[in-house]
């Protein structure tokens, strides 16, 4: 039997914890984006999916993102309720219990939908929330990871890349939101009433958390306490570095001063561009990745304005645009001498690499899109998914919790 190694146990659960960290600190971005009406609205979204979706991963979700494959689309529900998923390692890793391999998946699990709800922040009930969660997690998400990520998942057999969610976590949620807000509509009063940000310090806030996170997510999904875990650190920093400065320098150039709320953009538009690349790149490769997000990112937020879509909080600019550069990036620049397990891009001369990079990307936004749409549908005739107009404008957070943020 293999042996556990205790070193890459205690990161690979430090890791966990650091990715699980990564949601308290999204709820933390998205509130100070919002209005004073809607900050625990959008800090329960959040919040709340911490607690449903560790236990729907935990009964099933993590049997259909990673049980034994049924031809390569969904697991099965062999390890239903975690049976058979136990202290011995499991199919993922010889090093380390199957159960951290099976915790650390779980924090993917439970910051993905949450990143869906930027878009839809300020207008949609919370019973509808909840429902679409549970079914986008178990029918869109599930199926994705296993895909990408499983044994014999198609993808993955294909010979797709993604280190750490390119593909799995932010295409799918960019992509989702973007069709959410198209569903939902635009908020009462957009372009006639001020909707700027109530509090950046909040959002600055979060952004650091989801760096410090971040070096879990991505270093963490080595496996191991490793070399290289250390080459996906050190590439993760440096894209969010220069994603944060590539943000502000055009912002700065476009319009006329440097945004903080553009550093703190660009840095987490930094860190989704490397995701999918962080174990395949070097150093120098991160940075130019990192540049291209910042730039990017910022120009698809001039161009979902053109749009008129009102996806509140530009979840697909940052992470649907952002984690399709990324991933198509991966097929450029990777290299088996950073990753013997990966394969070598387009300018290490595979170019096959970029074709089968597109095509996973072509794949996860169809699926996404469609199957959103469809949930969407399904929770609209069920319990409807917008609050009346009389109590989005009197504040999600008394409309639906009966709590005010703020005693003023």
């Amino acid at each position: 039997m293999p042996e556990i190694s205790a070193g890459d146990t205690a990161w690979v659960l430090a890791s966990a914890a650091l990715v699980m960290l990564m949601t308290p600190g999204l709820a933390l971005f998205y509130g100070g984006l919002v209005r004073p009406k809607n900050v625990l609205s959008t800090l329960m979204h959040s919040f709340f999916i911490l607690g449903l979706i560790s236990v729907q991963w935990v009964l099933w979700g993590y049997s259909l993102a990673f049980g034994p494959s049924v031809g390569g689309v969904v697991g099965s529900l062999a390890w239903v309720g975690l049976r058979g998923v136990g202290q011995d390692p499991g199919p993922y890793s010889d090093t380390i219990p199957h159960l951290a391999y099976m915790a650390f998946q779980m924090m993917f699990a439970i910051i993905t939908p949450a990143l869906i709800t930027g878009a839809f922040a300020e207008r949609k009930r919370f019973k509808a929330f909840v429902l679409f969660s549970l079914l986008w997690a178990t029918f869109v998400y599930d199926p994705l990871a296993h895909w990408v990520w499983a044994k014999d998942g198609w993808l993955g057999n294909l010979g797709a890349l993604d280190f750490a969610g390119g593909t799995v976590v932010h295409i799918s949620s960019g992509v989702s939101a973007l069709v959410a807000a198209t569903v939902l509509g635009h908020r009462v009063g957009l372009g006639k009433e001020k909707m700027e940000p109530h509090d950046l310090t909040m959002t600055v806030l979060g952004a650091g958390l989801l760096w410090f996170g971040w070096f879990g997510f991505n270093a963490g999904s080595a496996l191991a306490a490793n070399g290289l875990a250390a080459s996906a650190f050190v590439t993760t920093n440096t894209a969010a570095a220069m994603g944060a400065l590539a943000w502000v320098t055009v912002a700065w150039a476009h319009k006329g001063h440097p945004s903080v709320l553009g550093a703190a953009a660009g840095a987490v538009a930094g860190l989704v561009g490397i995701t999918p690349a962080a174990g395949y790149v070097t150093p120098s490769s991160s940075i130019l990745i990192g540049l291209g997000a910042g730039v990017i990112c910022y120009f698809a937020i001039q161009l979902r304005e053109r749009l008129r879509v009102d996806d509140a909080l530009d979840v697909w600019a940052v992470h649907g645009i952002g984690g399709t550069w990324g991933a198509l990036a991966t097929g450029i620049f990777a290299t088996t001498t950073v990753n013997s397990a990966g394969k070598d891009g387009l300018l290490y001369g595979n170019p096959g690499q970029l074709v089968t990079q597109v095509i996973a990307v072509l794949a996860t936004w169809v699926f996404c899109g469609v199957m959103t749409f469809i949930i969407l549908k399904i929770v609209d005739a069920v319990i409807g998914l917008r609050v009346p107009e009389q109590e989005e404008v009197l504040g999600l957070d008394l409309s639906q919790h009966g709590e005010p943020a703020y005693q003023l």
